[in-house]
């Protein structure tokens, strides 16, 4: 062979052992898995059977590692967190779908999958009282209703105050995701912190919170409009000042159990905690869940002599504030017009 021809041959052997270093670097992950299945330090394949794991805030890679081979989803602790430290990857918090005696390569990869979370996501509006929000719970998490029953009553374990009613007003609606692990105590708890974190946020001292919160929730009731909220906080603020009842049709219709707008003279002779036509002052507790507006309008309150207001179109929200009873009353009538023509809204 001749010069030349070693020279080029020796060319081309560098070349494809380069060529070869490159691609097994390249793969090395995957040598390493190969590897490791090979001295009994790995699963193979995607595995059987399923398994929850959690991924909490402030999770390490060795933690996460360490929690995957403890509950049986990968076999060898060092082999998954070699994967981790090579890849450094971002991992958030949440619970994930995963299955028993899967390889490493494959759990890391469903942990890093963009919709490998697996939540229950579920909207809890303004104004929505407490029953109805243990319904929407049970339905979002397949929870029985059951269980927010009692748990509703577990007041300690779910951070209740002593001086709430009930858990009526102290669930915070707002977006909630919740983990499939979520018991019904975690979730009113979750919600009941929610909701003492922004009275936080406002500043409402412990022994205020009931009060705020029962004015907030018939603000949230009766008001229509966002810049009605703080009228109509001022209204009650106004009423209660002069020695006026409230006389709020929402809190007698909550108090008889009822669902409408209007209240019947049986209804307004009730004698319950939540009737403001017989009895002077706020009711005994909230009536429904209020939002940040309405815990913000309790709060502060708009400036004006108004003692009466009247909503004279349901369906837009348009709303007449008096200061007098003649100027109410005209107002009045002008509501009963629209509800003759609207049959439809009780």
């Amino acid at each position: 062979m001749s010069k030349f021809a070693r020279r080029r041959l020796a060319i081309l052997a560098t070349i494809v052992l380069g060529a070869v270093g490159i691609v097994g670097y390249a793969n090395r992950g995957l040598i390493r898995s190969g590897i490791d299945v090979l001295l009994g330090n790995d699963y193979q394949g995607s595995g059987y059977s399923s398994v929850l794991v959690d991924i909490n805030p402030g999770d390490t890679g060795e933690t996460i590692a360490k929690s995957l081979v403890d509950m049986g989803v990968v076999k060898n602790f060092s082999t998954v967190y070699k994967l981790i430290l090579q890849a450094n990857p971002k991992f958030y918090p949440g619970s994930y779908k995963l299955h028993l005696h899967m390889s490493s390569q494959s759990a890391l990869d469903a942990l890093l999958s963009p919709n490998g979370s697996v939540t229950n996501r579920i909207l809890i509006k303004e104004g929505l009282r407490a029953n109805v929000i243990l319904d929407k719970l049970s339905q979002a998490t397949g929870i029985p209703r059951s269980d927010f029953s009692a748990a509703a009553n577990q007041r300690v374990a779910i951070g209740l105050p002593a001086e709430a009613v009930s858990i009526e007003g102290y669930l915070f609606p707002a977006t909630y995701t919740f983990s499939p692990k979520a018991t019904a105590v975690s979730i009113l708890k979750t919600m009941i912190t929610r909701m003492q974190d922004e009275l936080d946020k406002f500043g409402v001292k412990d022994a205020d919170r009931n009060r705020v919160l029962t004015l907030a929730s018939i603000v949230q009731k009766e008001a229509r409009q966002e810049p009605d909220f703080f009228k109509v906080s001022r209204v009650f603020l106004n009423r209660i000042k002069t020695g006026m009842h409230l006389q709020s049709d929402a809190t007698v219709s909550y108090g008889v159990d009822g669902n409408t707008v209007n209240t019947t003279a049986a209804d307004r002779a009730n004698n319950n905690g939540f009737n403001t036509y017989l009895h002077a002052g706020l009711p005994i507790g909230p009536i429904s869940a209020p939002g940040s507006v309405a815990i913000d309008a309790a709060l502060h309150p708009a400036t004006g002599t108004w003692l009466y207001f009247c909503t004279i179109n349901l369906a837009t929200g348009e709303t007449v504030f008096s200061s007098t009873l003649s100027e109410h009353e005209k107002a009045v009538a002008l509501w009963r017009v629209w509800m003759k023509e609207h049959p439809g809204y009780e």
